[in-house]
């Protein structure tokens, strides 16, 4: 969910610039002869402060537009805005000067810096208090969305099954039952074992490392090649620096557990999973189609479910492509949050 850099701020400029303009014509020169052209150059110095002032603050929010970033967004933005505000006060001051020469009393560059300062301060809360106000309700919207996609995948992940405290504590039971001579068994449920952990662990989370993540795939991969041998073949190119970075919990088993529920996996077509980092920014899970005439009764956890998790989580997309003999699905690698 891309934060919302301005809001729809036509109306506010065209009643807030001609308004503060007046007010503070009528606070500084309320009764001057010149009242005209002082409201004249007053204009024109709001006008110039508030587009210049709504410029810096799009380039701000979009150079920092996370919300771990808005204390070095801040600092810069009032480091910008006074620097401009000093360039418009010298500015005016010269063109007062270049006008009206003549003029009894002219004005210092502190005296018109310090008038720039007050429709400065206006814009700059008027900006700020409808920002933060909205990302509070993004914020709030966001957090309640994420909360019930995950609620739903775990729902759906694990419908029909037994409680999975259950299901592990019985695993660990039954590794102690199998003779220990017996060293592909033993591997197997404790393969089995890793998987439920992971997801007793990582069903809260909203993202884990994909260092988590790969070793999760790792067993449940290792489960499906007991079933399915050599016809299977799951290839990884991840380098150690990616395994700092972040994926939604699950995200990558399921992508393989949809490309082995609806292809064909056997000795003549075995199925092709390819996992790759691509370049810092995505992981992607391609396979060979080869899909099944009658597919397997879904779970309904699958891809829509990942889409809908990282609409929430990244201003960046799930990409899916499907070719006549390749079908990709590309996920985004999410930057560690700050501390």
């Amino acid at each position: 969910m891309k934060p919302q850099v301005l809001p729809n701020d036509r109306l506010a400029r065209l009643v807030g610039v001609p308004v503060l303009s007046l007010s503070m014509a009528l606070l500084l020169k309320f009764g001057d002869p010149e009242f005209g052209k002082v409201l004249i150059m007053i204009t024109l110095n709001c006008i110039i402060i508030w587009e210049g002032c709504r410029q810096l603050f799009v380039l701000l929010r979009r150079r920092f537009p996370r919300y771990n970033q808005t204390s070095r967004r801040l600092l810069y933005q009032g480091a910008a805005i006074l620097v401009f505000t000093l360039v418009v006060a010298i500015f005016m001051n010269r063109v007062c000067h270049t006008f009206w020469p003549d003029d009894p009393t002219p004005s210092s560059v502190f005296d018109d810096f310090v008038k720039a300062i007050i429709p400065t301060v206006c814009v700059t809360l008027i900006y700020e208090s409808v920002y933060f106000f909205g990302e509070w309700k993004n914020n709030v919207k966001k957090t309640e969305s994420l909360a019930r996609e995950n609620v739903q995948s775990q729902l759906d992940a694990l419908r029909n099954q037994l409680d999975p405290h259950f299901l592990f504590n019985s695993l660990n039971t039954l590794a102690s039952l199998i003779d220990f001579e017996n060293d592909e068994a033993q591997q197997y449920l404790e393969r089995l074992s890793d998987v439920y952990r992971y997801v007793l662990v990582s069903r809260d989370k909203n993202t884990v490392t994909l260092e988590e993540e790969i070793a999760f795939l790792d067993a449940y991969v290792y489960l499906n090649k007991v079933r399915f041998r050599d016809n299977l073949q799951v290839v990884k190119e991840i380098s150690p620096a990616a395994y700092r970075q972040q994926v939604a919990p699950l995200s990558l088993q399921m992508l393989v557990e949809n490309a082995i529920k609806h292809n064909v996996v056997s000795k003549e077509r075995p199925l092709q999973i390819r996992i790759v980092q691509e370049a810092d920014r995505y992981v992607s899970v391609a396979n060979n189609v080869q899909e099944k005439t009658i597919f397997e009764k879904s779970t309904k956890v699958g891809l829509q479910n990942i889409t809908n998790r990282y609409r929430l989580l990244s201003d960046r997309q799930v990409e899916v492509s499907r070719g006549h003999d390749v079908f990709k699905v590309r996920i985004p690698l999410l930057q560690p949050a700050l501390s």
